[in-house]
């Protein structure tokens, strides 16, 4: 009896030194947050592809291009020789000043001064859109990009001078392209 008592008071003890187990969560996503967030960005994407092509359509004296990167643009001054574009790893040197879509001043640029950036390389916080647009452009082009919001400053804004989710245009002067020397 003593030993069957043992017995059971050992089992009894290995049983109850088993680790614990991890708790699952008790909820469950069903992605309709997601689905919920997608939905509202293509109602913003569409609403900002709606006052860009309203402008564009109020300004057709402008010979309008659209960018496979989503957004659209005209120049206000044209290079027509055959100067390069900028490739990966070259070094730019532009100037920009950022509009409201109707074309009032935001940000000028005396404010924001001469830029630089080496394209696709640099840690430069420019938005999205201007990264692409740079690419498009030669030595000595003016451009004006018309950015919907989330080619913009999105979310976010920028500082307290620009708002949440509002496309803008950008006029950018290309001073400057130093190609990378990739030979080395």
């Amino acid at each position: 009896m003593n030993k069957l008592i043992g017995l059971i008071l050992v089992l009894f003890l290995v049983m109850a030194c088993k680790t614990p187990e991890a708790r699952r969560p008790v909820s469950h996503s069903s992605g309709s947050y997601i689905d919920a967030s997608i939905a509202r960005n293509k109602k913003l994407n569409k609403a900002d592809e709606a006052a860009i092509k309203e402008l564009m359509a109020a300004n057709p004296q402008n010979e309008y291009f659209t960018s496979d990167k989503g957004f659209w643009y005209y120049y206000n001054v044209k290079d027509t020789t055959a100067l390069p574009t900028a490739d990966t790893g070259d070094l730019v040197t532009f100037d920009y000043q950022i509009n409201t879509l109707d074309g009032n001043p935001i940000v000028t640029e005396a404010e924001l001064g001469p830029q630089i950036y080496q394209i696709e390389q640099s840690n430069q916080d420019l938005i999205s859109g201007l990264k692409d647009g740079l690419k498009l452009m030669k030595e000595g082009e003016t451009v004006t990009f018309l950015l919907p919001s989330h080619k913009a400053f999105g979310y976010y804004g920028y500082e307290d001078k620009i708002g949440s989710n509002l496309p803008i245009q950008t006029r950018v002067t290309l001073n400057d392209i130093k190609q990378s020397n990739t030979e080395n």
